[in-house]
């Protein structure tokens, strides 16, 4: 057994930091040369007294299989003159202190299925990709001006079979329509990230680079985003740089001492999570999850990231947000600039619930670097607006007006995801104050009210059934509602209003950009009716939305509008077909020529109860 030969530019780019492709040296490879096949094994172990190699091809017998140490940082190396695809294996590790551990491989593409921990050798190449179209498109645009509504999933409860998950396979047959049919642009995946808990959702991972095996291979994998792709549906990645799980057979203490995670405890341990904190200032670490963002965009061919729990990264952990982590900053500020440099079109989403400023500015303009953040304060003062009964709506009128003080200060997506639905908090149907009735309407209005908002918008799986139940986080979706009326009816609702949204370009060319937004009415606490413009960037291309958070039905309510010869009612969230109760615009609306809320004109209209209504301008008598 002979050590591979590395290359002394990669290696010194690994430990210093900047390396971004290091899975094609560490971890397994199978490959060959004159000699025949042979697989070479490479890991990081600074502090490991030896290392050896065991698996299913030695009968977990190390002896004969020990690794050369490369280098003092800690490279350790193997090559084993036979093709050991499918075969699983671990590192034998032996600290300084002489304790032995067995452990996955960090860089590994593949791991056995759960409760099993061991890695297995896997070549990636061989899949045939036919994306080419969707790659190509999305090289040649920007996500700023075009229609983005994220469908949030957590693939082993969106849907079962006989009581067990999906496989990639099936996934593919039955979500991809799914979503297409629904109107959604993305779908963001809870992590897939190898992970031996369940209840988990993923984001306690141990095999950064190995797919899940709980659905298929990585293959599979790959052929379930290529089938998004060739259905025009973007796949985003949630991803967790910022801690790991602390099960034996992974990253934690890997060869006895603290590799990967920060040496002092106040530092690395997450109390919360019961997770590790990845040491950010680590050269090695850098490295390991910089890569790692590259080796989904390469092999995997992910749209975008949403980074988990930045707020525990950008801050010192257990010191609240008192302390900048400076050595955590600059990581996020090199992998966002590193993302970018290989494809400029990848989303970078920072689930992020501080103020710390310039989240989405450019690393060479003093920001953080990413393109996107959620709008946290968004989703509670609207959900807390949401919640308060009708007659007290009118001394929290703030809630829905405040988002607009700083809706352009960053580029946001708006999110009602996993974590608003779950652990007691209720569903968002169930959220809504009243009777059965009023529970519907509100929820209609509620995402007639976010899809009018500025901003990207992302929704959790089975919001689009309108449960009454939270998420059942080993259960699958309440499909079975859709067999009854209000739910049937909510479900169309559904369906008609992003499809409307992804053909309203007022409603998202110009989110980031204060020009697209213009108050009409911001003050009417009493009536609790708001009302606002939002605009394309062609010349007259507008919408007026007008919400009412009552039960009231209005008949002659005036709003100011812009300048038209009359207007269109193209949305209504009260529509009988709908489960409203029908108070309905049907004809053209002419503009009156007399100014009010500060407009050229208004239009008298029906106000719907709990009801959100789009207006479109007509400029020309029968457009």
């Amino acid at each position: 057994m002979n050590a591979m030969m590395l290359s002394d530019y990669d290696v010194f780019l690994f430990h210093e930091g900047s390396l971004q492709q290091a899975y094609q040296f560490m971890g397994s490879h199978v490959r060959g040369d004159a000699r025949g096949t042979y697989t070479e094994f490479c890991v990081w172990a600074p502090n490991a007294r030896s290392v050896s190699l065991v698996g299913s091809f030695n009968g977990w017998n190390g002896t004969g299989y020990e690794l050369e140490k490369w280098n003092e940082e800690g490279i350790w190396v193997i090559r084993v003159n036979r093709d050991l695809t499918g075969e699983t294996y671990k590192y034998e590790m032996t600290a300084l202190s002489g304790e032995r551990k067995l452990k996955a491989d960090p860089y590994g593409f593949a791991s056995e299925k759960r409760p099993h921990t061991a890695s297995i050798v896997y070549e990636l190449d061989g899949f045939t990709w036919s994306d080419e179209k969707w790659l190509s498109e999305r090289s040649g645009s920007t996500v700023y001006d075009q229609p983005l509504f994220i469908y949030e999933v957590h693939l082993g409860t969106w849907k079962k079979k006989k009581g067990k998950f999906l496989s990639y396979s099936e996934l593919a047959q039955e979500l991809i329509p799914h979503v297409k049919e629904h109107g959604f642009t993305h779908i963001e995946l809870l992590p897939v990230t190898e992970h031996p808990f369940d209840r988990s959702w993923g984001y306690q991972g141990t095999g950064y680079y190995a797919p899940t095996s709980r659905y298929g291979e990585p293959h599979d994998l790959m052929a379930f985003i290529n089938e998004c792709h060739r259905n025009d549906i973007g796949v985003i990645l949630d991803w967790v740089p910022g801690h790991f799980c602390k099960d034996a057979h992974g990253l934690y203490q890997f060869d006895g001492s603290f590799a990967y995670e920060y040496g002092e405890e106040r530092d690395r341990e997450n109390y919360t999570w019961g997770t590790a904190n990845f040491d950010l200032g680590k050269g090695e670490v850098r490295s390991f999850l910089i890569s790692n963002a590259r080796f989904w965009m390469e092999m995997y061919h992910i749209d975008g990231f949403r980074i988990d729990a930045v707020a525990n990264i950008i801050y010192w952990p257990n010191q609240g947000q008192e302390s900048p982590n400076q050595g955590a900053i600059e990581f996020l500020k090199k992998l966002n600039q590193s993302v970018f440099e290989y494809d400029s079109s990848i989303l970078m989403i920072a689930e992020d619930s501080t103020d710390w400023p310039q989240v989405t500015s450019p690393v060479h303009y003093g920001g953080l670097g990413f393109n996107y953040k959620w709008n946290m304060g968004w989703m509670n003062d609207v959900l807390d607006y949401m919640e308060t009964p009708y007659p007290k709506r009118k001394a929290v009128h703030s809630l829905l007006t405040f988002s607009l003080m700083y809706a352009f200060s960053e580029n946001y997506v708006l999110p009602f995801s996993h974590d608003e639905v779950v652990h007691g908090k209720k569903s968002l149907l169930n959220k809504m104050p009243g009777d059965y009735w009023q529970k519907f309407a509100q929820y209609r209005l509620l995402l007639s009210f976010m899809t009018a908002h500025p901003g990207k918008k992302l929704l959790f799986m089975g919001s689009e059934l309108a449960p009454f139940s939270e998420w059942k986080d080993l259960e699958e979706l309440d499909w079975h509602l859709t067999s009854y009326e209000y739910h049937h009816k909510f479900n169309s609702f559904f369906k008609d209003l992003l499809h409307l949204y992804n053909n309203a370009e007022a409603l998202y060319e110009l989110d980031h950009r204060s020009g697209g937004f213009e108050w009409i009415d911001v003050n009417n606490s009493e009536q609790q009716i708001f009302s606002f413009i939002r605009k394309g960037k062609k010349e007259g291309d507008h919408i007026v939305a007008i919400f009412n958070f009552s039960p009231i039905v209005y008949h002659g309510y005036k709003v100011g509008v812009p300048h038209a010869a009359f207007y269109i009612e193209i949305w209504n969230s009260d529509e009988g077909k709908y489960g409203g109760s029908h108070q309905v615009n049907p004809a053209p609306i002419p503009m009156q020529d007399d100014s009010y809320h500060g407009k050229d004109g208004y239009v008298e209209m029906t106000i719907p109860p709990y009801g959100a209504v789009y207006l479109k301008p007509g400029y020309e008598r029968g457009e």
